[in-house]
């Protein structure tokens, strides 16, 4: 699958952070922004992706090359005028042909299943399918007002409180396909007050899909440092560069372990750790090594990952069918009281 990131805004409002390097280059847990959506663009099956930059660009392109290094075939446009954001895509036509392809900032800080969001428009057939996200304040960004179908019913561009009518706010994340690219004009060209408008009017299918996980807006100082310390909290899924990651010990028995090994997710996994300890205190478990219960058949042991939010559990039993029912049955389990 084919994706283009906007990646050439000079981000003046977080100037006091990027001082003269491009936003997209902006440091993230030790990477910078454009890595982590890279990696999230690779992972979701996004491996041909087209980058439209303008401001410094030669930075940007001295840091990813071709791609290679980072698992995808990296291309380029440059930009010699601002275009706006639906502009600066119709320059890079040549690269995504007659394909549906997505659309995303190379500044954003996200962690969605975006190939979900290509399924989702190939399914309803729509020129365009937007990526939304629920906030709790929705004054800075666009709305996006839908059917219960998700077909958008109209757009509300940066309300005051009276005209709040949801909290479902245009991401700037798309897939669109050949032709609602046909209606922007050469020049300069946005999506959200030119495009998107243009395609309601004339009738075409537009559709919203509510995303979950993790999305911010990073157009300011303070929403950078709040997603900093969001991503320390794990909040936002990302990898972090060498100097933030911490190597998981691994005790001698992990290393010897078989059977059936499954990981759980999970925002507090202390908290979850100490709610079963409660459970299998009377059950004879033992706690110097995560939780350890053993029968005459087989061994549970659940642990908390070192290096992550999750928790991980393994069991051992000369019986495979066992060990595997025996482990789904807790994972069941510690995915419930994970909530």
């Amino acid at each position: 699958m084919k994706a283009v990131i906007l990646a050439g805004g000079l981000g003046t409002r977080l100037r006091p952070v990027t001082g003269e390097h491009p936003k997209p280059m902006v440091p993230l847990l030790g990477r910078p922004m454009m890595e982590h959506i890279v990696d999230l663009l690779r992972d979701c099956g996004y491996t041909r992706i087209c980058a439209a930059l303008h401001y410094r660009a030669g930075e940007i392109m001295a840091h990813f090359g071709d791609g290679r290094r980072f698992g995808v075939e990296l291309e380029y446009r440059i930009e010699t005028e601002n275009l706006g954001t639906a502009g600066s895509v119709k320059n890079c036509r040549d690269f995504y042909g007659d394909e549906d392809f997505l659309v995303i900032s190379g500044d954003a800080a996200c962690d969605y299943s975006l190939d979900r969001l290509m399924q989702a428009h190939r399914d309803s057939g729509a020129v365009a399918t937007i990526a939304l996200s629920s906030q709790r304040v929705p004054l800075r960004y666009g709305l996006a007002v839908t059917d219960p179908d998700g077909r958008i019913r109209t757009f509300i561009e940066k309300p005051e409180w009276p005209r709040v009518v949801t909290d479902h706010v245009n991401t700037g994340i798309y897939v669109l396909s050949p032709r609602a690219m046909e209606a922007v004009p050469e020049g300069p060209f946005d999506f959200g007050s030119d495009l998107f408008p243009k395609l309601l009017q004339a009738g075409k299918p537009l559709y919203g899909l509510v995303m979950d996980g993790y999305w911010a807006d990073i157009g300011t100082p303070q929403d950078y440092y709040r997603c900093c310390a969001d991503a320390l909290d794990g909040k936002l899924r990302l990898t972090p560069g060498e100097a933030f990651r911490t190597e998981e010990p691994r005790a001698p028995e992990e290393q010897r372990e078989e059977g059936c090994i499954v990981c759980c997710d999970c925002e507090d996994r202390a908290r979850l750790m100490g709610t079963l300890s409660e459970l299998m205190l009377d059950m004879g478990a033992a706690y110097d090594d995560g939780i350890r219960l053993k029968g005459r058949d087989y061994e549970l042991h659940i642990s908390p990952s070192a290096v992550r939010s999750s928790v991980r559990i393994a069991v051992k039993s000369p019986d495979p069918e066992f060990a595997r029912s025996l482990c789904l049955s807790a994972r069941e389990v510690v995915e419930k009281l994970g909530m």
